[in-house]
Order: structure tokens, then sequence, then C-alpha cells
């Protein structure tokens, strides 16, 4: 069994939380003993397609036509696509058209979470499809707690050791809750707040660019950093904050999770399986946030550090690895 790994402008993508969840997906393979390929050109028996663009539909089209099976990954929804760009919500319903044109191509499609499975499975021309939800995951063995990551990070980001510095993780888009982490910052300038991630401001929504603009001394912009940078911040922070609107699974708190981070959280329901003062605090606008941060940092609320990486154990890379050989050898028997 030989499958190939297609993501179309892994370029352009590979900054993203879908170009680290590629790079999960060919360490999950080897890891499991699976054979794949990247050359479109190769010889293979399984297409696993990671990108909706018109290359790739226009590819799973052809070799379905030459009887190669299909698996194609359903990293997006309408609800994560409508407030992530300009026009969004303008052009969801155009998008979720589009994205079920794709996905219906797949003899199989997998999709990160329950959440994001149940969302497609409401989706007219999609309810006749097997759909299974395996996480994009994580390398748990990289990702573990380390007590210097306290000294380190405040360290690389010139911070003092008594500063109480809260991080967020994302591209510049208004679903990743941008504006509120910038709005926190202003309401709150006796912490220190940075950012990690990066986007084309361009392709970013009105809010989000003035947002971006916000001069404040207590507010940095890290960008696009190495996993080692994340891994550190995670583990150095004083507070995670991660204040998302949709998501179809998160990343970023599964790897918070497995650092032990304090964190907080937006309550909607891809959340669900996070429990409010058990491994994370959760908060349902702008004003909680600002509450919970105050009540958190000033000792208020409790530590929920301790236990939080069980959270992160189901979704390592092999565990996902052995999820994805099954699913491929499921396909090759219909």
């Amino acid at each position: 069994m030989k499958v190939l790994l297609y993501t179309e402008g892994l370029k352009v993508i590979g900054v993203s939380g879908l170009g680290k969840a590629i790079e999960h997906q060919k360490r999950a393979l080897t890891l499991a003993g699976v054979e794949y390929t990247t050359d479109i050109n190769d010889t293979y028996d399984i297409a696993h397609i990671n990108t909706y663009f018109f290359k790739s539909y226009r590819l799973a089209k052809k070799l379905k036509k030459k009887g190669i099976k299909i698996v194609y990954h359903a990293h997006s929804t309408e609800e994560d696509y409508k407030d992530g760009f300009m026009f969004g919500h303008a052009t969801s319903k155009l998008f979720k058209w589009w994205i079920v044109k794709c996905y219906r191509l797949g003899d199989i499609i997998v999709t990160p979470t329950e959440y994001s499975k149940n969302l497609l499975e409401n989706y007219k021309g999609l309810k006749d499809k097997k759909i299974v939800a395996i996480s994009n995951g994580l390398e748990l063995d990289f990702f573990k707690p380390n007590p210097k990551y306290k000294e380190t990070f405040k360290k690389r980001y010139g911070y003092k050791k008594e500063d109480k510095v809260i991080v967020g993780i994302g591209i510049y888009s208004r679903r990743k809750g941008i504006v509120d982490f910038v709005e926190l910052a202003s309401r709150l300038p006796q912490y220190k707040f940075i950012w990690f991630g990066h986007s084309p401001i361009s392709a970013a929504t009105a809010d989000v660019k003035k947002a971006l603009k916000k001069k404040l001394a207590n507010l940095k912009f890290a960008g696009y950093v190495k996993q080692e940078f994340i891994r550190e911040a995670l583990g150095g922070c004083d507070l995670y904050l991660f204040p998302t609107y949709e998501e179809t699974e998160g990343i970023p708190i599964i790897e918070s999770c497995a650092m032990e981070a304090n964190t907080i959280i937006r309550d909607i329901p891809i959340f669900n399986f996070l429990t409010d003062g058990v491994n994370v605090y959760k908060a349902k606008d702008v004003d909680e946030f600002e509450q919970k941060i105050k009540d958190f940092l000033t000792g208020k609320l409790k530590s929920v550090s301790k236990g939080a990486r069980e959270i992160a154990k189901s979704c390592d890379i092999k565990v996902v690895g052995e999820k994805l050989k099954a699913v491929y050898l499921e396909v090759l028997k219909k």
C-alpha cells in the first residue's frame, strides 16, 4: 500500500495550521509504517487530498477515473470560513457548495473532530458519505513541559521575570479572536500580550487590519516562528489565551494541554471536551475574558495545568498514524 499525500499551494499555506497538519500526517504515516509519496507522477494506490483548490479537485477527478481510491481530508467547513477573511460572510454559501463538490470525490472523508464531522454530515450532498473523525495530531514527545521555558521565553522576548505574559496563537483572522486579543491588551496594560502567527494582511478584514495597526506598549506581534518557539512560549507564559470563534479542531489548545499551560478559551461547542475550571477556563465574551484573566493572574482562580496533558494523549501522532492506516485499508476494500 502506497499513499499520495497531496496538498496544493503548500508554500503559501505552510505557515498556517493546515501546513502544520500536513507535516504531522507525514510523521504519523512514517511511524505507522505506511509508505507515502508527495509526487503526483509516482505510483500509488490511494490519494489523500488535503486541499479544496481547483487543481486538487481536478486531480481527484482524474485519479478517480483511473480507479485510484480517494481519501479527502475535510480541514475546512463553512462555519470556520465565514469569519476568516474579507467577504467571508458574503461568499460562505458559494464556499460551502464548492467544498461539498470536492469532498464528495472522497471514497472516505476524514475530518479532525467529531464536531466538524457532525457539521459535515448535515451538509446536503454529504449525507450519504462515510466521514471519519481523526485529529490532526501533535508530537507528544516534542511537547513536554520544562521548567527552563519560564526563563528562556521571557528572556527571548525582552520581558522581565516578574512580568505576567499572555500568549495568543493564530493567523491574522477575526475568527481566531485576534481583535479581541488586542482589545484585551488595551484594557489590561498591567499585563504583557504577545501574538504568534502570521498571514497576508491584505486578506484580513478591516477590523483585523485596524487591530494590527494599534500601538500598545504591552503588545507584541511575534509573527510566524518555528515549533520550538511555540513550545517554549506555551511552556513559559503565565497564561495562554485562545479566543477563537470557530475551529474544526484548534491544535494550539491540544499543544497547550500537552505543555500544561494554564489556558482560557472561548466557550464554544468545539471545546465541549474540555471542562471549565478543571483543565481550562472558559469565557463567552471580551468582558468575561477580562475578568477571568484578572482573577487568574491575581490568584483568585487556581491553576488548572496539572492533568491537562492527559487531554493531549489521544491526539498523539502515533495514534493518528494508526487511525489513518485503518482508513486506508478500509478504502482499499471498497
